[in-house]
């Protein structure tokens, strides 16, 4: 197995915790902007957040991959925003090893903020779909590394 490390600098290893999610079959470009938008949030915060994306209560705004996103409403503004349950779902299970990990190193869990959330994309799972004529049409999905940073305040 290669060793995976982490893209964050460590200054102060005694109050950060660490967590990651490798080769994640989500879609990269979600991924991005929900890890984008969590930035910066408390644990706790940033924990409810996703449970809201889940229920479809709390659209995500989208600021790079925006191309025909429809818009609506999010934080008492409108602007292009989705949905994205299927990473939502995939980032709240690193977000609940993230705490795991916190209170394991005995950490306080009410005061980690999330100080660095990565995406980064793994290989690409090659497949191709046959088709009339001796053609084929390549069908890949890439998967996605995401790799979260608490550190206690």
């Amino acid at each position: 197995m290669p060793e995976l490390g982490y893209s964050y600098k460590v200054l102060e290893p005694e109050r950060t915790v660490l967590a990651s999610g490798r080769d994640l079959n989500i879609s990269y470009k979600e991924a991005v902007e929900l890890c984008r938008y969590l930035k910066g949030k408390s644990l706790d915060e940033a924990k409810k957040i996703l449970e809201e994306v889940i229920e479809l209560k709390r659209a995500i705004p989208y600021r790079t991959f925006k191309k025909k996103v429809p818009h609506h409403r999010f934080d008492n503004s409108s602007g292009p925003a989705r949905y994205p349950r299927k990473v939502a779902k995939n980032l709240l299970k690193i977000l609940e090893s993230l705490e795991a990990n916190a209170e394991f190193k005995g950490l306080d869990v009410s005061r980690i903020k999330l100080v660095h959330l990565a995406a980064n994309k793994g290989y690409k799972i090659k497949k191709y779909i046959p088709r009339a004529f001796g053609r084929s049409t390549p069908y890949f999905r890439e998967l996605v590394h995401i790799e979260v940073v608490g550190v206690e305040k």
